[in-house]
């Protein structure tokens, strides 16, 4: 029609993508698309229950704690029961690690399937009530034993990932994720129900303007942190970075991956091992990272390398441009040798 917006007939949605990136990629197969497309339906009501939230009174607090002692809103119940419903009827799961569950997901014999997710059904939930983006994050790791799912299946290190992915419901919903190959957005077009390709190649600056953490905690850093931000604040040449801090992780490591810089969640006096958790949280966001071609340590070593020994394990974070992260590297093995 005359002065409409011509209608894309070859878009190219995610299970298309794919689809497209099993011929060339190894570790993955049909099952894993199967299983992206069981994550995307739980995304899709998820995404419509965030936007409705107020409508529906899904806001406030539903009376229970998760596994690592916060608060549990009704959505984060909401989504948490998305994921696990989606996943453990997919045929492709054994084993799932949940944030708001204390102990694995062990799925039943009938519907049991060789991957292992591990996942954060609703990032950021303490922004809900005021309207700040917020996400999901999931990353997925093959089993590769023999024999009944035991808990060394889940304590993989980051580097043994599949694929990882983030869910981000801002001013549009975004699916951001990476088979081993890059990393790539797709945005959600509602009035067809699909994921779109719209972010080709994602990657990061080597070096950003912003840094990203939040201030109120300074008196607990320690050291390196300490020493880091204030030679971005008030550096002895050129003009000091911008701060930007959200408090909802999946949004503050969007904004990283698109303008470059560093996110910052260090131990503190108060949390001395950090306060994010490595299996659905660090490893699938450092992993996006490096393959975005940044860097993600807890000021020792590449989080990817960690070998966790509890599903809930918390570490520090430092992730973003590659040079801006090796600047605190740099100062980490400074202030310890």
């Amino acid at each position: 029609m005359s002065g409409s917006q011509p209608i894309d007939t070859d878009c190219i949605t995610l299970t298309r993508f794919v689809l497209e990136e099993q011929r060339k990629y190894p570790k993955a197969t049909g099952d894993l698309t199967q299983l992206l497309n069981a994550i995307l339906t739980a995304i899709k009501a998820i995404s419509s229950a965030v936007r409705k939230a107020g409508i529906h009174n899904l806001y406030g607090i539903s009376g229970s704690s998760n596994a690592t002692g916060d608060s549990v809103k009704k959505l984060d119940v909401l989504s948490n029961d998305l994921f696990i419903n989606m996943l453990t009827s997919s045929y492709t799961c054994s084993i799932l690690v949940s944030e708001e569950n204390e102990q694995l997901i062990e799925v039943e014999d009938k519907f049991k399937g060789k991957y292992i997710v591990c996942f954060d059904p609703l990032d950021g939930s303490s922004n809900i009530d005021c309207l700040v983006s917020i996400g999901s994050i999931f990353g997925i790791y093959k089993k590769t034993t023999e024999g009944p799912v035991s808990k060394q299946d889940v304590l993989q290190p980051g580097e043994n990932l599949v694929c990882a992915g983030y869910a981000l419901y801002g001013s549009a919903t975004m699916v951001v994720l990476s088979l081993g190959q890059g990393v790539n957005g797709f945005m959600y077009d509602p009035s067809i129900g699909e994921f779109l390709l719209t972010e080709k190649n994602m990657r990061i600056k080597p070096r950003g303007k912003i840094y990203s953490l939040n201030e109120g905690y300074e008196m607990y850093w320690d050291e390196p942190t300490r020493e880091y931000v204030n030679n971005k604040k008030r550096p002895k040449d050129g003009k000091p970075y911008g701060a930007r801090y959200i408090g909802s992780m999946v949004a503050d490591v969007h904004r990283t991956i698109c303008y470059g810089g560093i996110f910052m969640y260090p131990a503190t006096s108060e949390a001395p091992h950090g306060k994010l958790r490595i299996m659905y949280e660090g490893n699938p966001m450092a992993y996006i990272i490096e393959q975005a071609g940044g860097l993600a340590i807890d000021g020792k070593q590449r989080i990817l390398e960690i070998v966790p020994t509890d599903i809930h394990q918390r570490c520090a974070v430092f992730m973003g441009s590659k040079e801006d992260v090796q600047d605190i590297w740099e100062l980490y093995k400074r202030k310890s040798s």
